[in-house]
């Protein structure tokens, strides 16, 4: 009797590496050519990159003047209006107190995003404190600390201050208004699809314009409120309005079974949307909630317009001397690493939640 052939034994990784190399990027010499093109340009690309930013760069403001001969980055521009950059009006002698505001704001948000801190009333005292922490820090006006104005405020203190309550008081707005274009009574759906569309057809620019501008024209004194109050609040609207789409695009995607079964069982309303509906919305939606929300910190640059020192107005002024105008470059990149940094702790955060999502629904 013919004895069975023994299975094949799989390649081993360094061979499977190869063959994957070879069918993808050398299967015909046409796709030889462009692989090899392509990675020398690359090669060329990184080496060019790491002799500006590295090899020939310039890195202390008391080599100023090596910054006309060398090609390289000239960084001695951080080191000499990074104060500028990072703290914008703020007075000089109070920039402890910025970056003790903004250290708290991050660190609220870092907490936030932790699951020991998931639930309404947790949530809820952690953001009031740290939105109590920053105001006192940013302010002052108590415990000896001399008042500082908010229109003096900037730089990214205030840059993660407007991202963090945006999001904060937009969000609940965002779940009122997916709650109430879904309702069944035709004029509270009416007028929540109003609202929505309305804010929706508005660039954010002029949203914020009317809400610094127009406002006090409108308003009387006692309901004016802040300036940078009011940009806040009409920002957080501008960001309900898209998220509220998003999440009633989760609240469809759920079988109408589920909350009629809740009903028939006889819990309560507050019980089915909070337990069951908007816990798979969200989850259903959480690709589009990230990117909404890194869209967000990136929209925060706009409100420079409107007079607020942001980090990137900050940056545009740390050029505008003579001595350090023609580093714009260093000092945009700079600005750029910034936002990375934060948006790729979002987005790293929203992978993170996406596997954890998975794990508790498999």
């Amino acid at each position: 009797m013919a004895r069975a052939p023994a299975p094949a034994l799989p390649p081993p990784p360094a061979a499977s590496g190869l063959a994957w190399l070879r069918r993808r990027l050398f299967a015909t010499w046409f796709d030889a050519i462009v692989t090899v093109l392509a990675g020398a340009a690359l090669v060329w690309l990184l080496a060019a990159l790491i002799d500006w930013a590295f090899l020939d760069a310039v890195w202390s403001a008391e080599m100023r003047e090596r910054c006309r001969e060398t090609a390289g980055a000239c960084w001695a521009v951080i080191e000499a209006r990074g104060r500028l950059i990072l703290f914008g009006l703020y007075p000089h002698e109070a920039h402890w107190r910025s970056t003790l505001a903004c250290l708290i704001v991050v660190a609220t948000m870092v907490l936030s995003c932790l699951p020991a801190f998931w639930g309404m009333a947790r949530l809820a005292g952690l953001w009031l404190a740290g939105f109590g922490g920053f105001v006192l820090m940013m302010h002052g006006g108590l415990f000896g600390l001399p008042v500082v104005t908010t229109e003096q405020w900037g730089g990214l203190s205030l840059t993660v201050f407007i991202f963090a309550a945006v999001v904060v008081l937009g969000m609940p707005m965002a779940v009122v208004l997916a709650l109430a274009r879904r309702a069944r009574l035709p004029v509270v759906a009416g007028l929540a699809a109003l609202i929505i569309d309305t804010v929706r057809g508005l660039p954010l620019l002029t949203i914020l314009f009317a809400a610094a501008v127009v406002a006090p024209l409108a308003l009387p004194d006692w309901a004016q409120g802040d300036k940078l109050g009011r940009v806040i609040v009409a920002f957080a609207v501008f960001y309900a309005a898209y998220q509220a789409e998003i999440i009633r695009a989760g609240l469809q995607s759920i079988p109408p079974g589920q909350e009629e079964a809740a009903l028939a069982l006889g819990m309560p309303w507050r019980s089915v949307v909070f337990d069951i509906l908007l816990p798979q919305a969200f989850r259903n939606t959480l690709p589009a909630t990230i990117n909404q929300v890194v869209i967000t910190f990136k929209e925060t640059s706009i409100v420079t317009i409107i007079g607020f020192f942001e980090v990137t107005a900050s940056a545009s002024a740390a050029i505008g001397r003579g001595e350090w105008g023609a580093y714009y470059v260093e000092v945009y990149v700079f600005v750029a690493l910034i936002y990375f940094v934060f948006v790729f702790g979002l987005s790293r955060y929203g992978a993170w939640l996406e596997r954890r999502m998975r794990l508790i629904r498999g």
